[in-house]
């Protein structure tokens, strides 16, 4: 007897596989034909992926923007200042609300792991006590890891420091930085050093946005390659953004992609902030931005989508869909051969997954059983429907049901409404 059965659901592999669920665990992976279950869905024909996860984004801003105003630059520097403006006159109430909105759409769409950046040059750390609150009551339905982020820079902010070190002893989980945005290059080698010593000996994950800037003297990642070795943290450090990448030239890049999968450090690129923020400043040709994603999973180095902001000081659109977020990765780093688009839904689950550094994630027995299923046959096809969330569980709680996308075109362009497939015992 189980609690949920998933019956007939094409997985990522493209196995079709029933999948029994108890409590909030998988227990079966099989024909469980003729199996009793208090709810089955009908799950035929449909994809059915472990849950996404978004490994970089900042829940203490989103869903503020037009607060106090717009960012008319569109640059990341305003929008810094936009945000610090922001942080005078918003209230912890506010914060708690505007997160739980985002972790309500979040659900909907599938996205149950997030790891989101929360700023700690307050000295009310409101942001940190407002998402340690929020982090209790999504417990059940999002796994929020929560990074210590000084914004205005670890040494440039007079209190960044102290502040960083407080929110970690409240129980925040990651430690951030900002390198790039230091007063000089001095200052941003030393917060790196000084950050990933203070993580070695917390025994934390280091989490740093890293070089993003447009300038290729910005090579704070090499740092970071060369701490992460020194203080024994392979495997446990992410490079965000380094989108000075995009315009080092190739040589040195050559030498340090091969730094980075030696210290075994993950790269987060954010391809729909990226795109918009990076080169402002540029006439023609404009760059994209973007850090060099296939050349990076060339060399082993594990990559995964980030959403980054959602209707913020920084982007005025976003939904909280992960699969927006890879449908935008794909395009702008032209990965669009069959491999590259799998490749590209990978980075939105199982590779975030892995840089979250999640345990039991995924489809298999004993793993938590929160799941999605996409009104899609496989993974290239749910990327280019950005295919409905038909039904999200999360830890073994059906949480969210969407109806089937039932219209479809004939060649003709003349809509109708044929069923793609009839189903029936529907839970």
């Amino acid at each position: 007897m189980f609690d949920l059965i998933v019956k007939g659901g094409t997985l990522v592999t493209g196995e079709v596989m029933d999948i029994g669920i108890q409590g909030d665990k998988i227990s079966a992976l099989d024909d469980l034909s003729g199996a009793e279950a208090g709810q089955i869905i009908d799950a035929t024909g449909d994809l059915v992926s472990p849950h996404f996860v978004d490994p970089h984004f900042h829940m203490d801003a989103t869903l503020s923007y037009g607060q106090p105003r717009i960012n008319a630059s569109g640059t990341l520097l305003e929008g810094i200042g936009l945000w610090g403006e922001l942080k005078q006159v918003m209230t912890q109430d506010e914060v708690v609300e505007r997160a739980l909105t985002y972790c309500d759409w979040a659900a909907s769409m599938g996205l149950l792991a997030i790891r989101s950046h929360v700023d700690t040059c307050d000295d009310r750390l409101l942001g940190v006590e407002a998402l340690l609150d929020v982090r209790a009551q999504v417990k059940d339905y999002i796994d929020l890891q929560l990074v210590a982020f000084p914004q205005d820079g670890f040494y440039r902010d007079p209190t960044a420091r102290d502040n960083t070190l407080r929110a970690l002893d409240m129980g925040v989980d990651v430690v951030g930085g900002i390198p790039h945005f230091e007063r000089t290059i001095a200052d941003g080698t030393a917060s790196v050093r000084e950050l990933c010593e203070i993580a070695a000996r917390r025994g934390l994950q280091v989490d740093m946005h890293c070089d993003e800037t447009d300038d290729p003297m910005s090579r704070h990642i090499e740092t970071l390659a060369y701490e992460t070795q020194r203080l024994g943290l392979q495997g446990h450090v992410a490079g965000s953004h380094l989108t000075s990448m995009h315009s080092m030239d190739n040589y040195y890049v050559s030498k340090l992609l091969p730094l980075i999968a030696e210290a075994e450090i993950s790269a987060i690129p954010n391809p729909l902030i990226n795109i918009v923020i990076q080169g402002r400043h540029d006439s023609f040709p404009k760059r994209r931005g973007l850090t060099r994603v296939k050349e990076m999973q060339a060399i082993g180095i594990n990559v995964g989508w980030g959403q980054d902001c959602v209707l913020d000081p920084w982007y005025s659109l976003g939904t909280a869909d992960m699969l927006d977020v890879a449908f935008m990765g794909l395009h702008v780093a032209q990965m669009t051969s069959p491999q590259e688009m799998r490749r590209c839904f990978d980075m939105v689950t199982q590779n975030n997954a892995e840089i979250m550094g999640l345990t039991d994630y995924g489809l298999h027995i004993g793993a938590t059983a929160s799941l999605v299923v996409l009104d899609a046959s496989d993974p290239v096809e749910a990327l280019r429907l950005r295919a409905n969330r038909l039904f999200v569980v999360a830890k073994g709680k059906v949480i969210s049901q969407t109806p089937r996308a039932d219209a479809t075109f004939d060649l003709t362009g003349r809509a109708s409404s044929v069923r793609r497939r009839q189903k029936s015992n529907r839970a």
